[in-house]
């Protein structure tokens, strides 16, 4: 793991400046007092409402991670300390029965990992989206799943029986082909052959999968679309999405200093490829703007998506939506004042 180093915290009234070289980096596991485990996200550009985050932090350390401002929130930084200052939400099952118990519940869908992966290697431990996903089998909640970890393919009995009995769909987050690049952006996940694996796994055992090519690195991963598309669907994908990098906040300082290590011989085509897509900037955070980018050469990119995906022998997906199938266990109970 790499030395500590964060970007300065807005929330803070105070930044420190080191006189001696920062320590490395530790995994620290802090314990999450929250009250509520169901999260509602009101962005209109996105197509679920609910999810589920047993972990804030994510040990997988991705250069690119959106949520990395969420942890400045509680008091950490958004470099190395998101990605070992990892808070855990042990009550996280107890607080989804509660909450599937309270009358005003009517079984939305709800996202796993609308935030952090809930299959990071703490999962391995604690259990936590197991004993959700559990909960949300036995009420009938449908389910979908985003994630970068193998650790997934543990919980087939779960998913199977969310299939058969409610609805469920996994995302595999897969945003390069090589295995070598990905080390450099994704640290701790998975190697994309491992990912690859974990789909195949997936899709053998009838469980409806997709995958994820986010974010589009422009001048970095663009050109590895269609390889990935392709190999996606030899995996057992069904559907396949994308979007484009986005550097919010203190996401733009992490992902900056870490390309420029990574790739120092690509950095600058990285950033200026950005820029083409961004009209001159380096992000963009307006609803229905912030996961797709404007230019020739992001219309380029598009159109590489459609036709590789059309080549790998994509449908044009299932329209039929989210089924109705939440019900509450005989004998649930719900409160008087819920």
């Amino acid at each position: 793991m790499r030395r500590v180093a964060n970007p300065p915290n807005p929330f803070e009234s105070q930044h420190r400046e080191l006189l001696e070289p920062a320590p490395p980096a530790k995994l620290v596991v802090f314990e999450d007092a929250s009250r509520e485990i169901l999260s509602r996200n009101d962005s209109p550009d996105l197509p679920f409402r609910w999810s589920v985050n047993p972990y804030r932090g994510c040990f997988h350390g991705c250069a690119y991670c959106y949520a990395r401002p969420s942890h400045e929130y509680w008091g950490f930084g958004a470099g190395t300390d998101f990605d070992t200052k990892i808070i855990v939400k042990e009550e996280a099952p107890q607080l989804l029965r509660r909450a599937f118990g309270k009358p005003s519940w009517q079984g939305e869908l709800i996202v796993f990992s609308g935030n952090t992966d809930c299959y990071q290697p703490l999962e391995a431990s604690y259990g936590l989206t197991r004993a959700c996903l559990e909960v949300c089998a036995e009420y009938r909640n449908p389910v979908g799943v985003i994630t970068k970890g193998a650790l997934v393919r543990r919980d087939l009995d779960v998913l199977t029986s969310l299939r058969r009995e409610a609805w469920v769909q996994v995302y595999v987050s897969i945003p390069f082909a090589d295995d070598d690049t990905a080390r450099l952006v994704e640290p701790q996940a998975p190697s994309p052959a491992k990912r690859f694996e974990t789909m195949q796994a997936l899709a053998d055992a009838g469980i409806p999968t997709g995958i994820s090519i986010a974010p589009i690195i422009p001048g970095l991963n663009d050109e590895d679309i269609p390889a990935l598309l392709e190999r996606a669907r030899e995996a057992g994908a069904k559907t396949a999405v994308y979007s484009l990098l986005r550097l919010s906040g203190s996401v733009e300082p992490v992902f900056l200093e870490r390309m420029k290590a990574a790739f120092p011989d690509r950095f600058g085509k990285i950033v200026n490829r950005l820029r083409e897509t961004r009209e001159g900037q380096l992000t963009e955070g307006a609803f229905f703007k912030r996961h797709q980018g404007s230019g020739t050469y992001w219309y380029m990119v598009e159109q590489l998506f459609e036709v590789a995906k059309r080549k790998a022998g994509f449908d044009a997906g299932d329209a039929s939506g989210i089924p109705q199938t939440f019900r509450r266990p005989e004998g649930a109970q719900t409160s008087l004042f819920d």
